[in-house]
């Protein structure tokens, strides 16, 4: 049976618009499970336990502010693990797609879930003989945030005649952890065109230049459809 993971992480709240939280970001990494992607998950694997992370999830935010089990970390051990997620994601025969919402746009909550729900059932609309196309389509999501879980509930079951829905434990799915990092990296783009990014991120990735050079552009390659 064909089958069509489409896994989903978010960056930002459902909060009021501030300076610290002013975006609200979803990806979307579309895995065909005919696509074996076992050997990339071996050697990610295999690279952090030779960094002393065994069994270990990446959260990409934390792990940019020195935070959780990142404090002890120098800048340059910290990017080493962010690469090597980001190698995982980009050798991954995977597909992605964002969406950003800029939250000062909307004059409350409700305005801005009904504006992700349409650029999401757009996008499936658009593309619904690609998702036809597979016998099955499961949604893997944390349930991190309500708003977002009802939203896609809504938007699959409008969209598609038949779906399927699993709770995902980030130490489960390595491909969680990639959407997580293209959320990370949505949001330092957007920082890097205004400038604004924080000194825990240029520590990181030192300048806009090297940013785009080193991760930006890469990651873009893996853009829906592609």
């Amino acid at each position: 049976m064909s089958e069509l993971s489409i896994f989903v992480d978010e960056s930002g709240d459902f909060g009021e618009y501030s300076t610290h939280s002013p975006y609200y970001i979803v990806a979307m990494v579309l895995h065909d499970q005919s696509n074996d992607i076992s050997s990339e998950i071996i050697r990610l694997n295999n690279e952090l336990v030779n960094l002393g992370y065994e069994n270990h999830v990446i959260h990409t935010e934390p792990l940019i502010r020195r935070e959780e089990d990142y404090q002890n970390l120098s800048p340059n051990e910290r990017r080493s693990i962010f690469t090597k997620l980001y190698y995982f994601t980009t050798k991954c025969d995977i597909q992605y797609k964002s969406f950003v919402f800029q939250k000062k746009e909307f004059e409350n909550t409700f305005k801005l879930e009904g504006r992700m729900a349409r650029e999401i059932s757009l996008f499936i609309r658009e593309n619904l003989t690609y998702f036809q196309g597979f016998e099955q389509v499961i949604l893997y999501y944390d349930n991190g945030q309500h708003e977002l879980n009802r939203i896609l509930n809504t938007v699959l079951a409008t969209e598609l005649t038949d779906y399927d829905v699993r709770k995902v434990l980030p130490c489960d799915y390595k491909l969680f952890q990639a959407a997580d990092l293209i959320c990370t990296l949505e949001l330092l783009r957007l920082k890097s065109q205004t400038g604004n990014l924080t000194r825990s991120e240029t520590l990181i990735f030192h300048s806009k230049r090297d940013l785009k050079k080193d991760f930006l552009r890469g990651i873009r390659k893996k853009l829906f459809p592609c």
